[in-house]
């Protein structure tokens, strides 16, 4: 990859040093942004891309939910990991031969922790729908953000945050207590998953690590699969649905976050993922006609009004 000369100094005067080529595809598997700067068109493709992303991850779950009936979250599950295994394999092409243990114990443990988010998720969305499931998922990013701010609106930001879940969990004869902890799970899986992403970023080069840990937890759910198929053979309609879960919500945001971590700075990416807990029940009103009271929808609002105070005041 190119780079740009260094401003101030020019080849006459200082022989040119190239930077290390590696530095972006590394900061791209570690979930960082590119540096360098973009200009508006790029800009603009980049939020396009994000809008895109999102709304991708949400209807995935939404349609990959009407195959529950059939398959049950975790055959829904099942087959989106195969799906993402297929794509990120592709994509990363792991030389798994030459992988050593130091790189394959985070990598492992990543894998479980892939497999356990998406089916606590799943099984989340399946008993309290998917506005509310994906806003406790939420939190485990959140958490993360918030855990090494030293700052009076982080405190404030988590404050708020705190206020919107007690709430949204708040003790009532319809409250579903197995969902909202399936959904706390996620939460806590997501927050691990970003941890030992990070780890895995550091260990192995590209996107081997993320492909083989895909790989490994698609193998995870081979059983699953098996079981599936020999007890009560789906219908084609409902292994349909699943597959376009695991393109929508897998393939195509993996794809697209590669290309928006390029374009977009950081405060940006990280304020519209924030966002994608009102789009998560956006769409599940309209696909799925899932209706939310208004203490809901302010419980919502406030872990993403948390969030987003937390970035908007953040320094770059």
């Amino acid at each position: 990859m190119r780079a740009a000369p260094t401003p101030g100094t020019t080849a006459s005067v200082r022989p040119t040093v190239a930077p290390r080529p590696a530095a972006p595809a590394r900061r791209a598997a570690q979930g960082l942004p590119d540096p360098r700067p973009t200009g508006p068109s790029q800009r603009l493709a980049g939020v396009a891309t994000m809008i895109g992303s999102g709304l991708s991850t949400q209807t995935g779950a939404a349609i990959g939910s009407l195959a529950f009936p059939v398959l049950g979250p975790a055959g829904v599950v099942a087959v989106r990991q195969y799906v993402a295994a297929v794509v990120l394999l592709t994509v990363g092409r792991p030389q798994l031969r030459s992988f050593t243990w130091w790189q394959w114990r985070p990598v492992l443990m990543l894998a479980l922790v892939f497999g356990t988010m998406n089916l606590s998720l799943y099984s989340a969305i399946d008993r309290i729908g998917l506005g509310l499931a994906v806003t406790l998922e939420f939190l485990g990013p959140l958490a993360i953000a918030l855990t090494a701010a030293r700052r009076r609106v982080d405190i404030l930001a988590a404050v708020v945050a705190a206020a919107g879940v007690v709430t949204l969990m708040r003790p009532q004869p319809s409250t579903d207590y197995a969902g909202m902890a399936l959904g706390l799970l996620a939460a806590a899986c997501w927050a691990s998953y970003i941890l030992l992403n990070r780890t895995v970023g550091q260990r192995v080069p590209g996107a081997q690590g993320s492909a083989a840990a895909s790989g490994v937890s698609a193998l995870m759910f081979l059983p699953v699969g098996v079981v599936l198929v020999l007890r009560h053979p789906p219908t084609a309609e409902a292994v349909g649905y699943a597959v376009a879960a695991g393109v929508l919500a897998s393939a195509v945001p993996y794809l697209a976050d590669m290309f928006t971590l390029r374009r977009v700075p950081a405060q940006a990416f990280g304020l519209f993922m924030s966002v994608n807990p009102v789009l998560a029940a956006v769409v599940g009103w309209i696909g799925l006609g899932q209706n939310l009271g208004p203490t809901e929808w302010a419980s919502i609002g406030a872990v993403v009004a948390a969030n987003s105070l937390s970035i908007v005041t953040r320094r770059t």
